[in-house]
């Protein structure tokens, strides 16, 4: 081997060794940032002439595990999915209230029971009379509070589908702008590795939103598809359409057109069940909040405002009422007609007869609703059979409930329970998703940097920097001998 060889050779490693210096600092210095990939430098050795020629720099690969980044940006969406369901029941378990609380649904309804007997042990006392209507226009009050806070949960839903709809569409721009750097960077030798991290954290970021997979393509390019056959992504990013409303009440439907669907590059798009294909992120849990288990909730309460107007409109519970007149409990002052159920919740009242905050008179409670003047102030048969209507097994007529016969209080119960039943599946899937998801990513950030093996990895760069360096110096003092004889 020639001197001159010799000394191309040990400049090519030392060139060698200056790329790996910068790749090993810039591992250690990323260490701690999210979406960096660990990078390391591709080498082969060089031949002219079958002789050793030195060394050369293939490039720098980007070492990350896309298998184990797809399961895990899947885990983020299942947790988007699982928890925009677990908070609405959440939340609404919260409004009706556990029967532990007195403000609750069934504390209310037992505390109107109470009233009643006691008034009922004591007809003539008009404070008595006065705990009765109190009692019922708390039950009217969290009925209208419990119905006004689902409609809310379907408008907060409405909103971040929209918010959600903003994000996707810019990250998914993104995503298609760095492709074409990346694609440019390829193409004239220039390491995409930085290019490649952003695009990594700019699809995390929406991965939440919509469970994607990534597909490869060339020059480092990728497209992007839902796992429920949608191609968002591939060259072109998808552009999605969705118009928020600013209210909602509980006639408003996606069928009857009164709320926006989702659209995708102007085609409507499927937003429930499990052939949609945004199934499983949480824009499809939004929709199914708005959609489903809000309009689900809503159609309960209605069932249940049902029960307890029907049960003080029976004709044969108060003789002084009119033919076909209200009773205890109104629809917004008239008497409930079955075919109009919707929304009864919202328009639900006290009788104005009784009310003396509507001009009315508690006495009416005891004499009868249609009564013209008080009656006898011992008799309490009336207010004992309101009792009796409270207390009778009577099977629900609308609300998707059981056709087991059951009490006002125990139809309350019901409807707790059929959320609480809900929410604890949803809790239970919920936690089964972040613990998949938490362990998916502990398991990707074992595959990050290793700072020791960074270390140990810079002080053979230093031994070959050194080694390199000694044979250049030793071809010069060569070249100075033999310039010197």
């Amino acid at each position: 081997m020639s001197i001159a060889s010799s000394m191309h050779n040990a400049l090519s490693g030392l060139n060698a060794a200056s790329r790996a210096v910068n790749i090993v600092s810039s591992n250690v210095a990323n260490a701690m940032t999210e979406g960096y990939a660990s990078r390391s430098l591709e080498l082969s050795s060089r031949s002219l002439d079958g002789a050793g020629s030195g060394v050369f720099v293939e490039g720098v690969r980007r070492q990350a595990d896309d298998i184990l980044i797809g399961d895990r940006r899947l885990t983020d969406a299942a947790v988007g999915y699982d928890s925009t369901k677990s908070q609405f029941l959440s939340d609404l378990e919260g409004v009706i209230g556990t029967p532990d609380k007195a403000g609750s649904l069934s504390g209310r309804i037992a505390n109107f029971e109470s009233a009643l007997i006691g008034a009922a042990s004591q007809p003539d006392s008009e404070a008595r009379l006065s705990a009765v209507n109190d009692a019922a226009n708390s039950v009217v009050s969290h009925l209208k509070t419990t119905s006004k806070n689902i409609q809310q949960a379907r408008i907060d839903a409405d909103q971040n589908i929209g918010q959600q709809v903003d994000k996707l569409n810019i990250g998914l721009k993104q995503v298609e702008q760095l492709n074409s750097k990346i694609q440019e960077a390829a193409t004239r030798g220039v390491d995409p590795s930085g290019l490649m991290d952003l695009r990594q954290k700019t699809i995390d970021q929406m991965s939440s939103i919509l469970p994607m997979k990534q597909l490869p393509r060339d020059n480092g390019m990728v497209a992007l598809m839902t796992t429920g056959g949608a191609i968002v992504l591939d060259g072109k990013a998808a552009e999605f359409e969705f118009s928020p409303v600013n209210t909602i009440v509980p006639e408003m439907t996606l069928a009857s057109g009164a709320l926006s669907g989702l659209t995708m590059n102007g085609q409507p798009m499927r937003t429930e069940g499990d052939r949609s294909p945004i199934r499983g992120g949480s824009l499809a849990g939004e929709f199914e909040v708005r959609d489903q288990l809000a309009p689900e909730a809503q159609v309960r309460l209605d069932g249940y405002a049902r029960d307890l107007v029907e049960r003080f409109q029976d004709p044969a519970l108060d003789a002084t009422r009119a033919p076909g007149a209200a009773g205890l409990f109104t629809d917004a002052g008239a008497a409930f007609d079955p075919l109009n159920e919707v929304a009864l919740s919202t328009r639900l009242s006290v009788n104005a007869s009784v009310d003396p905050a509507q001009g009315g008179a508690v006495w009416h409670i005891r004499d009868g609703l249609g009564a013209a003047v008080p009656g006898e102030v011992g008799n309490s048969n009336l207010i004992n059979d309101l009792v009796d209507a409270m207390t009778a097994a009577r099977t629900p007529a609308s609300g998707g409930f059981s056709v087991a016969a059951r009490s006002s209080a125990g139809l309350a119960a019901d409807l707790l329970s059929t959320i609480s039943a809900d929410l604890s599946a949803a809790e239970t899937q919920k936690s089964f998703s972040m613990s998949q998801n938490e362990t998916l990513k502990q398991l990707e950030m074992s595959q990050g940097v290793d700072t020791d093996a960074e270390m140990q990895k810079l002080m053979l760069i230093e031994q070959a920097y050194a080694a390199n360096a000694r044979v250049i110096t030793s071809a010069d003092e060569m070249i100075q001998t033999i310039l010197n004889i």
